[in-house]
């Protein structure tokens, strides 16, 4: 799945290199949200980190690491956390105004400790999102998004960009 979508990626990028690139191109930001897993009582916090390339005002790649949550279940500690590649669809309603579609490939990664024991797992897959982006001056921007990482998770952030 990973190749498929690195070659996606790759005819996006050759198809628009005709074009010419938009001013502060490349962009990094940060959010803070709420993900909820089933099976977890209720939601938990979640923070990440991301940065990026906008081709064009359309289409943009972008790396993401995000903490989905910690909690404690009885005795046991375990953390969830994202690490992912996307591409994101841009539709600009206005000059200040768009809306976002992403679709991506992400490690999703839980690690377990219980006195002094500790194990992880992975899982490895598709993801994708939707969201509104707010650009308050050229380079600073505000974010809002809903993404799906897993078929039982959710993570719902709001966020804020710096373009470059």
């Amino acid at each position: 799945m990973l190749k498929k979508l690195s070659i996606a990626a790759a005819i996006a990028v050759l198809s628009i290199s005709a074009q010419a690139q938009t001013a502060n191109a490349f962009y990094v930001g940060s959010d803070i949200g709420s993900t909820k897993v089933d099976g977890l009582v209720d939601n938990k916090v979640s923070y990440g980190a991301f940065g990026g390339y906008k081709f064009n005002e359309n289409v943009a790649v972008e790396l993401a690491y995000r903490q989905l949550f910690k909690t404690d279940i009885g005795p046991v500690s375990v953390d969830g956390t994202q690490t992912a590649v996307s591409v994101l669809g841009i539709v600009p309603v206005s000059k200040e105004f768009q809306v976002i579609g992403r679709l991506g490939y992400n490690q999703l990664k839980a690690n377990a400790s219980y006195r002094g024991s500790s194990g992880s797992g992975s899982q490895n897959g598709t993801f994708v999102g939707v969201g509104v982006q707010y650009q308050f001056t050229a380079n600073i921007g505000a974010r809002l998004e809903f993404q799906k990482p897993a078929s039982d998770t959710k993570n719902f952030s709001a966020g804020v960009t710096y373009s470059f």
